[in-house]
């Protein structure tokens, strides 16, 4: 028998999360957020869940250049953004090799430009950093750097964008949408790419050409307080596994590493076949939230590297093979990463390569094999 740890991904909810942003900004082109493995949800799988996309963004060239060989061989139009832009000659001329846009946010990568010779022109994003202060031109050169690559016949066609920092806080974006708009006045014929998911579901001022809706995608809220149901938001991913011990302890007795758990009174503790190898944080304290049977419970302790302990007071019908889940459905994933002092994307983003991933569809099976990411 396998070990039983198992992450499921709905490919329903993806469909139903980017139908919702279709919904939202009807009139801009949506470029699906799928860096780091589909934010762990598998960059195939979510390419192929998010058929209908307009295009993609991603961060390394490599897989840039694979989406766009999949789309001419399926026959289809489908735009690749690398959020990062070229970082070598080598890679503008994958880039116009392949038909991939680039982020150009610094003043080196315009140079590159100047002075390569390309097949073919390509299409690039132009970035201002207008607060978040980690890419982009500074908003005084930006009209300068915009001008030099409009005169080059190695770019084709220019959207002006920017990265809201705080468009998930009481900030919002009113600052840095303003700096943003005065700055590209002179440029009032160019499209322009602003919102990420926030942005999207809570400032349509910001939704122009082109949104890049990344963690709604997956089901996840981006607001802390306001959970993903409320928006409208199917969680995509659960991560599931079942009890594969027991133990019973007394009064006193510890539990894991350190022993960081003591029991004031005798007590069941389950143990669960899922630990930090497998994505699961090992900083989560004890009182984190899981599920067994269907029914809340908490971690106990440290969590160890292959499993964790559980605690199975009021449970005495818990047992081996008893299901456990860690995060989705009744559990939402933004709960445990709160209780373990972080955010979803992280639990996301860290599901290990060991962990099998199963697709479910409507007519999905009870338990299907795992399909490969």
């Amino acid at each position: 028998m396998p070990r039983p740890l198992q992450a499921t991904v709905d490919m329903g909810a993806l469909a139903s999360n980017h139908a919702l942003a279709r919904r939202l900004a009807p009139r801009a082109k949506v470029l699906a957020t799928i860096k780091a493995n589909a934010y762990g949800h598998g960059m195939r799988r979510v390419e192929r869940g998010l058929h209908d996309a307009d295009g993609f963004a991603v961060c390394e060239i490599d897989q840039a250049a694979a989406l766009r060989a999949r789309a001419r061989s399926a026959r289809r139009d489908c735009q690749v953004l690398l959020l990062e832009g070229f970082f070598s000659t080598r890679d503008l001329l994958v880039c116009s090799l392949e038909g991939i846009s680039a982020v150009v946010h610094d003043i080196w990568q315009v140079e590159m430009l100047e002075r390569t010779r390309l097949e073919s022109p390509i299409d690039v994003f132009v970035k201002m950093n207008t607060g978040m202060n980690r890419l982009g031109f500074a908003p005084a050169s930006f009209g300068a750097a915009v001008e030099r690559l409009r005169s080059l016949s190695a770019v084709r066609s220019i959207t002006l964008m920017t990265h809201f920092a705080s468009a998930d806080e009481d900030e919002g974006v009113a600052a840095q949408l303003a700096v943003f708009d005065a700055h590209v006045a002179p440029f009032g014929g160019l499209r322009r790419s602003l919102a990420n998911s926030a942005a999207l579901l809570r400032y349509p001022q910001t939704h122009a050409d082109c949104v890049r809706p990344g963690i709604m995608l997956y089901g996840v809220s981006p607001f802390a307080g306001q959970p993903a149901a409320a928006l409208g938001l199917r969680p995509a991913m659960a991560l599931e596994s079942e009890l594969i011990a027991v133990q019973s302890i007394e009064a006193g007795q510890r539990v894991g590493y350190a022993g960081a758990f003591r029991a004031d009174v005798p007590m069941r503790v389950g143990i669960v076949a899922c630990g930090y190898a497998d994505g699961y944080p090992r900083h989560a304290p004890t009182g984190t939230p899981v599920l067994v049977d269907g029914r809340r419970s908490r971690t106990l302790g440290r969590v160890s590297m292959d499993m964790l302990a559980v605690d199975l007071a009021d449970m005495p019908e818990a047992g081996i093979g008893t299901p456990v889940v860690l995060w989705g459905g009744a559990l939402p994933v933004e709960e445990v990463a709160a209780a373990a002092g972080t955010i979803a994307y992280e639990l996301l983003c860290a599901l290990a390569p060991r962990v099998p991933v199963r697709e479910a569809f409507p007519d999905t099976p009870a338990n299907p094999p795992a399909v490969a990411t």
